[in-house]
């Protein structure tokens, strides 16, 4: 079993930037890939980034691309996603995903909350 805990959401003006980090209750030196996914007031959970542990290569949604960068340290067990250039359509909660052997994403942190004021 695998705990995710989020951190570093809040309130921002658009324009600014924020650093969402996800720390996992394991060591994740075997992990296939982790993930950021947004859900917004009213919509469905959408994908934001993701990274696979061992290679490093990086997904991103196109909403994203170029502002948003995700990125992993093994050592501290944890993910990252920074974020900037934030835009009031980026106001969302924020939840990390593992995906422990590439079967799909089985464990989720609760989520921390963006807000991008215009």
């Amino acid at each position: 079993q695998v705990q995710l805990v989020e951190s570093g959401g809040g309130l921002v003006q658009a324009g600014g930037s924020l650093r969402l980090s996800c720390t996992a209750s394991r060591r994740t030196f075997n992990t296939y890939a982790m993930g950021w996914f947004r859900q917004a007031p009213g919509k469905e959970r959408e994908f934001v980034a993701s990274i696979r542990w061992y290679t490093g290569r990086t997904y991103y949604a196109d909403s994203v691309k170029g502002r948003f960068t995700i990125s992993r340290d093994n050592a501290k067990n944890t993910l990252y996603l920074q974020m900037n250039n934030l835009k009031p359509e980026d106001t969302a909660v924020y939840s990390c995903a593992l995906d422990p052997k590439g079967g799909g994403y089985d464990y989720w942190g609760q989520g921390t909350q963006v807000t991008v004021s215009s």
